[in-house]
């Protein structure tokens, strides 16, 4: 008896050198931040083992303003990040590795544009240099973040060495309750086992609420998997997986795609497979959360008051508290809906999907925004499609700025960031501090409940508006 994750593991082992596994690896996505990667190859003279495995993105450092992304690269002001952007599209020509790049119809985030492609898939070992590589795991194969080091290691050979994760099987049963989401089950989790909570583990999200959400859903939730402190997420494939992969740009085709599907078939953790811990989640429980500290474990109910340290007795907490309660100039006891905020930013690889984008349009057509809120799409296939919707018009009726394809004020690496002390309602992934800006205080939450923040100014419980996720 078998996890899904052991399946995958074991399929994939090339060598073991005491507690260390050679691992051989299907997939890797870089993006603008690998030149450190090419530096090493050329200056060791050293090939890319397998240029058809390596996929680029731009997504990280180019910008979103539509005027600045009309003028070209040598528009980018900053000559550093321009240099990024302009290294990736030569090493890319240069070993023929596919890139998804400025003016391609297919550039976006890699954790959005990836699985659009089909390049997440199943059964596999995908490996990402950006630690929320993760979020492909919702396919049902082992996916995780790499450094600069592993990532030139899997360029040159396609392998890497690992240590094996323990397995943490998190159940979610039941049904979720008008204006809940994916985005507030995984804060949900979060905040129950805690930032480190998943340290030393690869997590299986299983159960009917799981087994029930989307593919896009099951995206967000494995997206935050390292939030916990997890090597991985994992969710089984079912039918839900094959119907969003079929005729994919990468996915297998015809009689390939049978044998790959009979294969897939197999890889569901076996019903008595034994996993080293489960912890369990009563989906009804869960009610729409925002964080209000300065790591995604600090998250409540939207519904609940910033909590007081002095009621902490844990003391290494209770210090903690008081540190981000100082960072983000918030008082004890006051209610979460009390929080202003400065501007609203719908982005990100957790929460940018053609799903949330219709969710905080959902909200924004009800009203007009009274700060400063951006919607960024993932990719610019969501892009397209949300405009053939008209989701665009209703973020421009309403006072959205609407914005092309990429990391955006996620990252804050392309000129898209928080000025000191500005509070920002947030779809992101990470709220630590100066994430979003040096000084920038972030409120982690739904795309829904940043848009209704962007129409009331404040923290709001998105049920008030009545509108349906």
């Amino acid at each position: 008896m078998k996890t899904l994750f052991d399946k995958v593991w074991d399929g994939h082992v090339v060598a073991q050198e005491e507690d260390e596994t050679l691992l051989y690896v299907d997939r890797c996505l870089i993006h603008e931040g690998s030149r450190h990667t090419f530096d090493t190859l050329h200056e060791r003279g050293l090939p890319v083992a397998h240029p058809e495995k390596i996929f680029a993105f731009s997504d990280h450092y180019i910008p979103t303003d539509p005027q600045a992304r009309a003028r070209g690269v040598a528009s980018i002001a900053d000559a550093d990040i321009r240099n990024m952007v302009e290294l990736l599209i030569r090493n890319t020509d240069e070993y023929k590795i596919a890139r998804f790049g400025w003016g391609d119809a297919r550039q976006g985030i890699l954790h959005v544009a990836g699985p659009e492609l089909g390049i997440s898939q199943p059964g596999i070992v995908l490996v990402g240099a950006d630690s929320h590589t993760s979020t492909h795991g919702a396919f049902g194969n082992i996916s995780f973040g790499i450094g600069a080091s592993e990532t030139t290691h899997v360029v040159a050979t396609q392998t890497i060495w690992q240590r094996r994760p323990g397995t943490l099987r998190i159940k979610i049963d039941g049904a979720l309750g008008f204006g809940v989401t994916a985005k507030d089950v995984i804060l949900a989790i979060i905040a129950k086992i805690g930032i480190g909570g998943a340290i030393g583990y690869a997590i299986e999200y299983a159960g009917s609420t799981v087994k029930g959400m989307s593919m896009n859903e099951r995206m967000t939730v494995c997206n935050m998997s390292i939030e916990a402190g997890g090597k991985a997420g994992l969710i089984a494939p079912d039918d839900t997986t094959y119907e969003f992969l079929a005729g994919r740009p990468f996915a297998p085709k015809g009689k390939a795609w049978d044998e790959a599907l009979r294969y897939w078939r197999t890889l569901p953790s076996d019903p008595d497979a034994k996993f080293t811990k489960d912890v369990a989640l009563d989906a009804a429980k869960v009610v729409p959360m925002v964080t209000w500290g300065t790591n995604p474990e600090q998250s409540l109910p939207i519904t609940e008051r910033v909590p007081d340290p002095a009621q902490e007795p844990d003391a290494e907490r209770r210090t903690e508290y008081n540190k981000a309660l100082s960072y983000m100039d918030l008082r004890p006891g006051m209610a979460l809906t009390d929080i202003a905020v400065d501007r609203v930013f719908i982005g990100s690889c957790t929460n940018s999907r053609i799903d949330d984008i219709r969710a905080a349009a959902a909200v924004a057509k009800l009203g007009r925004a009274v700060v400063p809120a951006w919607v960024v799409p993932g990719s610019e296939s969501v892009k397209r499609q949300a405009e053939a919707e008209g989701l665009d018009r209703i973020f421009a009726d309403a006072g959205f700025e609407w914005r092309d394809a990429g990391c955006s004020l996620c990252t804050a690496l392309n000129g898209d960031q928080l000025k000191p002390g500005e509070r920002c309602g947030s779809t992101s992934n990470r709220n630590f501090q100066g994430r979003q800006g040096p000084g920038g205080r972030t409120h982690l939450m739904s795309p829904a409940m940043a848009a209704a923040a962007a129409l009331r100014g404040h923290l709001v419980d998105v049920r008030e508006f009545g509108a349906r996720k």
